[in-house]
């Protein structure tokens, strides 16, 4: 153990007394030469104590740094060897170098002559080992910020500290040297070599908390960013909107930087792409989805033996295993690190938008700088915060470019692998039902021609069946009457003529004083074409018993054609009536039987309880062909379980079609 400070002290001042005779005669008699030499040997005595001071706090150091990588880390063995490899991130080789340091000093103690200049050259030497050490003591620092004497930070910045001494313990040695002597320069540039450490550290940890400070994305609410606002916030804002119109017309130069803007141009291109593909990854597996729930295999397709029951065989065994295992691995490998990936670029856009921000301050803080030669506090700080914010980004993004285009890349080989893998099992797990299904002798060229024309020939029986079913049914364009209103038309065809009578397309609420309800097929009587304000759109009706202001689209003439019993009636004219009905088609339409399977030719809405609705196609079972007055335009049928009364016309018989179907030719 080397001999303290204290101890080195008393060693020293007796030498300093031992030839009184000689030293207390020069200094009285105050000769230059006496002087010169007393000066001397007081520099020599400090710089030899700034030496043992260095070597001693040098030594301390170490068996501090010894002490958490052996004794702390050991007793923190509980905690997830992740977080410990944080803490203790790189403290082996701080140890290792700075033993080697301390190594190198305690052996200059033998060469006194050369004992400064050597310690020079050592720290010199070891000023790059320190910068690492600095970051990684700067990075534990953030990690634990409750520093104290009783915190685990107290000792985790212990390297930190350390290198902010060096250079005040070489200014002291050197402030203790003789300019003139050889270890003076090499000291000189010991201690500058130490202090641009200490900067570039400084500067790294500033913008490392800048970035931290600026990358954090937050999903604040309209009321929560109201909140926020205040004097300073919008002088700021405006500020900036007010430099940035200004270099938009031209009236200010824009600060050009095309080392970023390549930068940033290639981290947007980035961006979108993993936003793309973020959606498409997301449309996949909504697809996959759907898929999935769709099971034909469940079914009953109507089709006896055959390939088909191979088929379901094969569709139930891929949708039990196959593709769910396929689902799973396709969210763990490729959806989850897309998340991952598109969630770690959203902390460097949003500093980049920052750095906008920050650039029209420094701008502005120059154009004051240019004028009148000082700035703000506040103006200064801003102005560091744009070249921290810069700096960091020019360095970082090329590696943050790099990094997200091989992660990306990896996600799309992932992808296209598991797309690979999923084919190749569903083909080894229909190798055997393959072979048994009737085109399997087929090349793919020749079955690919035959699925083409099986499809088209399926897609000319459709269109055909389309064309003939436009042609045969075509939509009514009256709704039929109920038998309780027959009575009521009679009256408005009487009084006012069939040229007037129209019919309600749709029910009709009115908002007015003056307007009508009605519901939908009511038969109303014209009486002017427009309201008391010329409104051309507002007809003035007569439904029978109440007069008002309808909707003009909502009413269509009415049809009216004798009813087929009249026909015949014509010949033995005993009774001049007249019979309503509607038009839906030229022909009349005979009664149905009772109890007969037949299809709903036109959809119809029910308008009470004791009717029931249609749809155009739909199977209907004719209960009664006629209502219990004996009309036969009304028919008792049971659609859906339910029974009620629906127009006879709108009725027809179910023709057996030839059987057609989709299965291909053998």
């Amino acid at each position: 153990m080397q001999p303290s400070l204290h101890v080195f002290k008393e060693h020293a001042e007796p030498a300093d007394m031992a030839e009184p005779g000689t030293d207390e005669p020069s200094s009285r008699t105050g000769s230059p030469d006496g002087e010169g030499r007393v000066s001397g040997e007081r520099l020599l005595l400090h710089q030899r104590l700034a030496v043992r001071e260095l070597i001693d706090t040098e030594l301390s150091y170490l068996h501090m740094l010894r002490l958490c990588a052996s004794d702390i880390r050991s007793s923190l063995q509980q905690l997830p060897q992740g977080d410990l490899d944080v803490l203790f991130s790189n403290i082996d080789d701080v140890i290792e170098v700075n033993s080697r340091f301390l190594h190198d000093l305690q052996e200059t103690a033998s060469r006194k002559e050369e004992q400064v200049h050597l310690i020079g050259e050592d720290t010199e030497a070891q000023s790059g080992d320190v910068t690492c050490q600095g970051h990684a003591a700067g990075g534990r620092a953030r990690i634990w910020p409750q520093a104290g004497p009783s915190g685990l930070s107290f000792l985790l910045v212990i390297p930190l500290q350390r290198i902010t001494k060096y250079p005040l313990l070489l200014q002291k040695i050197l402030e203790n040297t003789v300019p003139d002597a050889s270890a003076y320069p090499v000291l000189q540039r010991a201690v500058s070599a130490l202090q641009d450490v200490n900067t570039n550290i400084n500067e790294y940890k500033r913008r490392k908390e800048v970035a931290s400070k600026y990358t954090k994305v937050e999903q604040l609410t309209l009321r929560e960013r109201l909140a926020r606002l205040n004097t300073h916030t919008l002088s700021k804002k405006t500020t900036r909107l007010s430099q940035l119109l200004k270099q938009e017309a031209g009236l200010v130069p824009r600060t050009e930087d095309k080392e970023f803007d390549d930068l940033e141009e290639r981290f947007h291109w980035v961006s979108l792409c993993v936003t793309e593909m973020k959606n498409n990854v997301a449309v996949y597996l909504d697809n996959l989805e759907a898929f999935l729930c769709f099971r034909p295999q469940e079914y009953d397709l109507d089709i006896p033996g055959g390939p088909v029951v191979q088929y379901c065989s094969l569709m139930r065994d891929l949708q039990l295993q196959a593709f769910p295992h396929f689902k799973q691995r396709l969210k763990g490998l490729v959806w989850q690190p897309l998340c991952s990936l598109a969630k770690a670029l959203a902390g460097p856009q949003n500093l980049i938008k920052k750095r906008l921000d920050k650039l029209l301050d420094f701008e502005r803080v120059e154009e004051k700088l240019l004028e009148v030669g000082s700035v703000t506090y506040e103006e200064q700080e801003a102005r560091h915060t744009y070249q921290a914010l810069n700096s960091l980004l020019v360095a970082e993004l090329p590696q943050l470019n790099q990094l997200a285009m091989r992660w990306l890349g990896q996600i799309l080989c992932t992808f296209v692998g598991l797309q690979r893998e999923l084919a190749q099992q569903v083909l080894q797990r229909a190798e055997g039902s393959l072979a048994q299904l009737p085109h399997y002798h087929l090349s793919e060229p020749a079955f690919r021609k035959l699925v083409e024309d099986a499809l088209g020939q399926t897609g000319h029986q459709l269109r055909s069946f389309q064309e003939n079913f436009e042609k045969v049914l075509p939509p009514p364009t009256v709704q039929p009457l109920l038998p309780g209103a027959e009575r009521q038309v009679q009256a408005l065809l009487s009084r006012y003529g069939p040229e007037k009578l129209y019919q309600v397309t749709s029910g009709v609420s009115g908002a007015g004083t003056l307007d009508l309800t009605l519901p939908r097929g009511q038969i109303v009587a014209l009486l002017q074409n427009k309201d008391t304000r010329g409104n051309s759109s507002r007809w003035l009706v007569d439904t029978g018993g109440h007069r008002g202001y309808v909707p003009a689209g909502k009413l269509e003439l009415y049809r009216v054609i004798p009813r087929q019993e009249e026909v015949k009636e014509q010949e033995w004219p005993h009774k001049d009536s007249r019979h309503l009905t509607p038009e839906p088609t030229p022909a009349p339409v005979p009664s149905v039987p009772v109890v007969t399977q037949v299809v709903a030719v036109y959809p119809f809405v029910a308008r009470s309880s004791h009717e029931v609705s249609l749809q155009a196609g739909q199977l209907v079972t004719v209960l009664e062909a006629q209502d219990k007055k004996g009309n036969p335009e009304w028919s008792l049928v049971e659609v859906n379980e339910q029974r009620g009364y629906v127009p006879s016309s709108f009725l027809a018989r179910a023709a057996s079609p030839a059987p057609w179907g989709w299965g291909l030719p053998s």
